[in-house]
């Protein structure tokens, strides 16, 4: 305990060194050794016991996490390390590398300002690799490159110096390629490709703990033959002894990425809308301790004792328990009850926390992952914007009715810690719905309500999520109000992948100043006259006003926005969002008396108009897809690429990769339920796979009307489809 409590005083001394600290996160593909790593960045800290080898994953607190052992939530710890003399401090985020939980890997990336991205040396650069950068570059963090399980290079692939070096060269080269098309359009960021020589690039073995990088090189005077003799004599204890992994990571955190002086300044207008000339804006440029507290939370957690925990980054003002503080999008104030920071799975509270830190404070119950908290009601932080939608479905019921009050109260608080995860709650008949990432992340979920809150509950089978969309323009239609007093005249067309994705990323927002709304619109490719006749955006679909001074519209308008959402929440085909469609309001004729266009008349008058032109416009259902890789030995390729094959996948590459086969493909998440347990059958347990969503595409006519009469009996609705929709 004395040694924790050191590490404590010594973390708290250097909170107000602001050019000595350093926010990072460590971001890998699954299983490519983040959270060995941090087991090592943690032992040479003195934080940890050490062993001969690294394989503690003390940030796997979660009793699943180590059943499963891979890392289900991000994890937070600070350290200290001395660098040329001079102590740092180091808040560290260890995130998931299971595409499942990439939620956790985003919101991560608004805390910190360097991103650690682990890549192992055989496997190289994943399609998960490719996401964790764009999550950290979006967000305007600086990347920086361990290589991992270079041992393996030399006990299992028996590589000479000549072939590692040329292997070592090809994934940097990779990982470089990412940046670069990631960053080509960014104004903010320099060249922050990685390399060798200015010492951006470690590799070793986080297993074994040993790491070089080319500073530990010149310093050691150690070179490739030397480290792969030592490996291959099995003298790993002396490869550690001599250039210990966690000085050369923690030299590369202290020398290249950056301290919160110089990363907030620049990452403040990307996250930030606000007034840019207003004190408020300067304070969190300058990193201000003594200015306004602002607090983004970018994770909640419940701790036995506790209760609930926000843990989120200062960018402004100094946190103290006491505080009286704002919550974005809710009424009054919350008090502050303690704050701290996080050693692993533990919480140590401190006095108070300044700009610049990571903190961890209780009394914030109002707050939800993505809050603003702030001492003065202010602009809140952009919202945290997901590159994947849950594409999976689950039913959740209470097994006993009288469990059912405390599994609502459970499920609301599960949408709080993790907003990937939709939630429906249906109080009248008790049955509720989870959409998520993925089977693992729902499979997750439930297991914790059943083992933390002690709640049996019965889960339905996984139901796919699909989108609707407009395939071509419609003509102009006509939606008429119940008592026939009022008519909206409007069309349908589809928008472009480009603009949809813009969307999606929240790049364009009805919160966002209207020049920059156009600029991005612009950008993505819509019609300059179009985006200056933006009325309202839902999800990713954009409402044109492009109408001309009738009577009384602007005082109807919202009830016009409430009709729209509602028939673009529910499509017309089997009730599933639409995604992608550009609606045109072109006329409308409205009764002189405001009681005769209240909300029973303008919205289904509006719904009917939406729905009647999106049937018009050839409405398709859309299915989620998923890219597929398996890694797989020779022999059982043709098994692994039937998989694929057999579920409506469509295989387009195999390539040798080592010893193993690699096959690339792409197929239906709908598919692709129940893939694990057949492929572990058709390999003879010797596949490993990774999937990724990949979005939607347009599902074969084919298959259609019976996919839609599923849907449609499963929700309850008629089977029937509407006349309109004959072109299926």
């Amino acid at each position: 305990m004395g040694r924790r409590k050191k590490i404590v005083d010594e973390c708290e001394a250097l909170m107000d060194e602001r050019d000595q600290i350093r926010n990072i996160a460590i971001a890998a593909h699954v299983d490519h050794g983040k959270t060995t790593l941090t087991d090592n960045l943690l032992e040479g800290a003195g934080m940890i016991g050490g062993g001969e080898q690294a394989d503690q994953l003390m940030m796997d607190t979660e009793e699943d996490e180590q059943e499963r052992g891979i890392t289900i939530d991000a994890a937070n710890v600070s350290m200290t390390h001395e660098y040329e003399d001079t102590n740092h401090l180091i808040n560290l985020i260890d995130t998931p590398g299971h595409v499942d939980f990439g939620g956790d890997v985003t919101r991560a990336m608004r805390a910190v300002d360097g991103a650690l991205v682990v890549v192992d040396a055989v496997e190289g650069a994943m399609p998960q690799t490719e996401t964790v950068l764009r999550q950290a570059l979006r967000e305007g963090v600086k990347p920086a490159l361990f290589i991992n399980k270079v041992d393996r290079l030399i006990s299992e692939l028996q590589e000479g110096p000549e072939e590692m070096q040329r292997r070592l060269q090809d994934v940097i080269a990779n990982v470089n390629d990412l940046i670069e098309g990631m960053t080509e359009e960014m104004d903010d960021v320099d060249d922050w490709t990685v390399s060798i020589q200015d010492g951006t690039v470690g590799m070793g073995s986080a297993l074994y703990k040993w790491g070089i990088s080319f500073p530990s090189m010149q310093r050691t005077g150690m070179d490739f033959g030397e480290i792969i003799e030592l490996e291959q004599n099995d003298e790993r204890l002396e490869l550690h002894e001599r250039t210990p992994l966690s000085d050369v990571v923690l030299d590369m955190v202290c020398e290249h990425f950056p301290d919160p002086l110089d990363a907030q300044p620049r990452r403040i207008p990307r996250v930030w809308r606000g007034d840019a000339e207003s004190q408020l804006a300067q304070d969190m440029r300058d990193v201000a301790p003594d200015g306004e507290v602002v607090l983004m939370v970018t994770d909640i957690g419940i701790d036995p004792h506790a209760g609930e925990i926000a843990a989120g980054r200062v960018f402004s003002g100094t946190l103290e328990k006491g505080q009286n503080l704002h919550v974005s999008g809710t009424v009054g104030t919350n008090r502050v009850q303690s704050v701290g920071i996080y050693m692993g799975g533990e919480r140590e509270e401190v006095e108070r926390v300044p700009a610049g830190n990571i903190a961890a404070v209780t009394g914030l119950k109002d707050a939800i992952a993505g809050s603003t908290v702030s001492s003065v009601e202010m602009t809140p932080f952009e919202s945290i914007e997901h590159i994947s939608e849950p594409v999976i479905t689950k039913s959740v019921e209470a097994k006993n009715m009288d469990d059912l009050p405390k599994l609502i109260e459970t499920l609301r608080q599960v949408s709080k810690e993790d907003p990937t995860i939709r939630i429906e709650i249906n109080e009248d008949t008790g049955e509720h719905l989870i959409s998520g990432q993925g089977e693992l992340h729902l499979e997750v979920i439930t297991q914790r309500i059943e083992r933390n809150q002690g709640i049996p509950v019965i889960t339905g089978e996984p139901i796919v999520v699909y989108r609707e969309a407009p395939t071509t323009n419609s003509r102009e239609v006509e939606g008429i109000s119940p008592n026939r007093h009022n008519r909206f005249y409007m069309t349908v067309e589809p928008l472009s992948e480009d603009i949809v994705e813009t969307l999606q990323l929240g790049e364009a927002t009805m919160d966002m100043p209207e020049m920059e709304r156009r600029e991005a619109l612009m950008d993505a490719g819509l019609d300059k006259d179009l985006a200056q006749e933006v009325e309202h955006i839902h999800g990713t679909n954009i409402v044109i006003d492009d109408t001309k001074g009738i009577q009384h519209l602007n005082e109807t308008m919202e009830l016009v926005l409430e009709g729209i959402e509602e028939s673009l929440d529910d499509g017309p085909l089997a009730a599933e969002p639409v995604r992608g469609a550009l609606l045109k309001l072109h006329d409308a004729r409205l009764h002189e008396d405001a009681i005769h266009r209240g909300p029973a008349q303008v919205i289904p008058a509006t719904r009917d108009a939406v729905h009647t032109a999106l049937m018009d416009a050839e409405i398709r259902l859309l299915e989620p897809i998923q890219n597929v890789r398996i890694d797989v030995p020779n022999e059982h390729m043709g098994a692994a690429s039937g998989e694929i094959q057999g579920r409506r996948g469509r295989v387009d590459d195999m390539y040798q990769e080592g010893d193993l086969m690699v096959v690339e493909g792409i197929a239906p998440v709908d598919e692709m339920i129940g893939f694990s347990s057949d492929i572990r059958s058709a390999t003879e347990g010797r596949a490993s796979w990774n999937t990724e969503n990949a979005g939607f595409r347009v599902m074969a006519d084919n298959l259609q009307p019976e996919t839609i009469t599923r849907i449609r009996e499963r929700k309850g609705m008629k089977t029937e489809l509407p006349q309109q929709i004959d072109y299926l």
